[in-house]
């Protein structure tokens, strides 16, 4: 028979070649490694586990390490450990997944009750050889709802010998009575610096040459699933005929060159639409996808917005030389409008591709778009523009744009200037023992002081009254008389004297008109205001201008100024409170 090493032998991917087999060689976990260790140390294991996480980040792994875990036998005797590294009595079989005592079943292809009437009925048995039964059921939010009841009881007090293993990528969908019987672990996605290492030492072991800016773009593909990445790996290796460098990975992975993708960023902020497209048939004559350039651009969008926000993130392992110098430059010159714009464009216009009959084309669209709207002026200056006035100066240490916009106009990069930080002196005041400040009293002298009033003291139920449910008809100091809208509550009356006493330290009368409610409420006023608003808003030169200039615009909100609010009452300052220091 040919051994495992031979010509004849059928390759074994790396996928499983590499499958850790004990917790020292699995890979990014080490929380949860932790925590078992110091669970099998005290002696305090669970009889149920639940894993959770994204695929291939080693659910089922972990469940095999686990059950050789619990029935790690050797000289000495049965004993639960997670020191693995001398294969026990048990190992090999449940490794080879043939050990009678390890059952494995796939909850999506054995979803319902009898399939778990099979797990009840035979937890009964005591284990043929091995210390413990394991039961690992892998996706187990498939079973039925059915399924879950009937497994309740017995996940609850198994017999001593049991022990259940769940895996999930959907822990969301588990009932929460399973999972209160359940020692639960997230695996969380292994992070770029682990997993670039991981793959390195593969290929090294592997004897097979590779360039990192490869390795970086597997691992940018992989998203932190180590499954994931082996598989790419063994593609690119292939690929490449037995060595891994960028250009079979980009052409592997449909991916246009990365220092190319931000050329064409770079165009595009800078308003050099002509450059742009050239740029963009450049690369689709090369093999790349459309709709993988236009992601490309917003993921390379992402990056710059990301470092603008946290500089550190240009320290990314899995970034290119290209993406992490030429990433933070851009990040300093563009402005965070004009980030924020493109990526809304972007995000679209993927969406459109995908849908387009010729995807080239549409992608060219998007990118004659992205340029356009780079070189859109600001609000200010668009204002400024329409009314004939000069545009707002630029700041101090702003700088000029570095190209011009295919209109004409300026580029959206241009450097933003820091915000300028103003120092004040503050003249330190001495502390007032809480004790000795004694509260000041309001005053009101008409009615919006008293709509204010409640403002200020935030009693949404008075203001709401006083604006809508009553209308003033006489007001002098310590005496209202208003009339109550239809359907008012009477208490309203005796709930406003309260309020007034309580804050102006004085009785108020407060007395309902006989007379039958004539003009009207505050809130009716504030409607009518608005709307004449509106329409003045519509009649005024620079709206109809800006209308025009933007055809489908239309004009949402229109700001009036309310006496009722800025009417401020004398109310005083609140008492300065102690420093806890």
């Amino acid at each position: 028979m040919a051994g495992p090493d031979s010509p004849s032998s059928p390759y074994l991917v790396l996928a499983r070649k590499y499958r850790p087999r004990d917790f020292t060689t699995l890979v990014g976990q080490d929380a949860m490694v932790q925590t078992l260790g110091n669970a099998f140390a005290q002696n305090r294991i669970h009889h149920a586990f639940i894993l959770t996480g994204v695929r291939g980040v080693g659910k089922t792994t972990t469940a095999r390490i686990l059950a050789r875990a619990f029935n790690y036998e050797d000289a000495s005797g049965p004993h639960p450990t997670l020191d693995l590294s001398v294969e026990g009595e048990h190992c090999r079989a449940i490794i080879e997944g043939r050990h009678v005592d390890v059952i494995e079943m796939d909850a999506a292809s054995n979803t319902g009750i009898n399939d778990i009437r099979e797990i009840i009925d035979s937890v009964k048995y005591a284990p043929s050889s091995a210390p413990y039964k394991v039961y690992v059921i892998d996706e187990v939010h498939m079973l039925s709802t059915a399924a879950f009841n009937g497994l309740l009881k017995t996940l609850e007090e198994p017999p001593p010998y049991v022990k259940f293993i769940f895996a999930t990528t959907e822990i969301r969908k588990v009932p929460v009575t399973i999972l209160s019987r359940c020692m639960r672990f997230d695996l969380r996605r292994i992070t770029p610096e682990i997993m670039s290492a991981y793959l390195e030492s593969i290929l090294g072991q592997e004897g097979i040459s590779f360039e990192p800016e490869a390795l970086a773009m597997i691992v940018r593909a992989g998203e932190g699933s180590a499954r994931d990445n082996l598989s790419l790996l063994d593609q690119a290796i292939a690929h490449g005929n037995g060595t891994v460098t960028a250009a079979t990975v980009k052409a592997m992975l449909g991916l246009g060159d990365r220092a190319r993708i931000i050329d064409l960023f770079e165009e595009l902020m800078g308003g050099r639409i002509g450059d742009a497209i050239t740029t963009m048939r450049s690369l689709y004559d090369m093999g790349a996808d459309p709709q993988t350039l236009v992601a490309d651009l917003a993921d390379f969008t992402h990056l710059v917005t990301r470092i603008k926000v946290v500089p550190a993130a240009a320290d990314d392992v899995s970034l290119t030389p290209d993406e992490r110098k030429r990433g933070a430059d851009l990040a300093g010159r563009l402005p965070m409008r004009a980030l924020t714009r493109a990526w809304q464009i972007l995000f679209k216009g993927h969406e459109e591709v995908a849908r387009a009959n010729n995807g080239l084309q549409a992608a060219e669209m998007v990118l004659i778009r992205l340029a356009y709207a780079a070189d859109l002026p600001s609000p200010d200056d668009l204002i400024a523009k329409l009314s004939n006035q000069p545009a707002p100066a630029p700041m101090p240490q702003q700088s000029a744009p570095i190209g011009r916009g295919p209109s004409g106009g300026p580029s959206a990069m241009r450097l933003e200037a820091p915000q300028p930080i103003s120092t004040e002196a503050v003249a330190t005041q001495p502390s007032v023992p809480q004790a000795q400040v004694q509260p000041a009293m309001a005053t009101v002298a008409s009615y919006k002081e008293l709509i204010a009033l409640a403002t200020a003291k935030r009693d949404v139920l008075v203001r709401l009254a006083l604006e809508g449910q009553m209308r003033p008809i006489s007001f002098e100091q310590g005496r209202i008389e208003v009339a109550l809208s239809e359907g008012t509550d009477p208490a309203i009356i005796a709930t406003l004297s309260a309020r007034l006493q309580l804050w102006t330290g004085q009785r108020w009368l407060v007395m309902v008109s006989t007379k039958p409610p004539e003009g009207l409420t505050i809130r009716q006023e504030k409607e009518q205001k608005v709307e004449a608003a509106h329409a003045a808003a519509h009649e005024d030169p620079l709206v109809k201008a800006i209308l025009e200039t933007f055809p489908g615009a239309k004009v949402v909100n229109v700001t009036v100024r309310d006496d009722a609010t800025t009417a401020q009452p004398d109310v005083p300052p609140p008492p300065p409170e102690e420093d806890d220091e």
